[in-house]
């Protein structure tokens, strides 16, 4: 299975000059964990929630631009790359999403949510998809029986 199967193409984007709010609002928003940063139709970076500080302990925000949050060394995949081969970029670089780019372009992003998310159905068949699905986790705290 390629990159093209899994990659969700509706991706959500941001420039490096606006403030780092809009990436936190436009994350809590779309429900979504990473933020492609384009500057004059190049990536130029991802900004995801473990830059902002995570949900538990979010950094103050006031003042700072998605510039001063972002990750710059940009790890990519193209379309035509396998699901085995972002699997072992993700083991690889401790990250947490793939910018999919194709000449230079932005074409879609694939994250290790998808990659367990397709690992967990066990599907052999592509799935096409322009935006995430929304999963309905429990309220409160979950409690392990013993």
């Amino acid at each position: 299975m390629r990159m093209q199967d899994v990659m969700v193409t509706n991706v959500k984007t941001i420039t490096p000059n606006e403030p780092a709010e809009n990436v936190a609002r436009l994350m809590v928003v779309h429900g979504i964990h990473h933020v492609v940063v384009m500057d004059s139709g190049k990536v130029v970076g991802v900004v995801s929630e473990r830059d902002l500080g995570g949900r538990r302990s979010p950094k103050k925000l006031t003042g700072v631009s998605v510039r001063d949050v972002m990750s710059r060394q940009l790890v990519s995949s193209t379309p035509t790359a396998t699901v085995r081969q972002a699997a072992n970029l993700f083991r690889g670089r401790g990250i947490g999403c793939l910018p999919i780019l194709e000449d230079g372009k932005l074409r879609g992003i694939v994250t290790t949510a998808d990659l367990l998310e397709l690992i967990g159905r066990g599907s052999d068949r592509p799935v096409h998809r322009t935006a995430r699905a929304t999963i309905s986790r429990p309220k409160g705290k979950l409690t392990q029986k013993s």
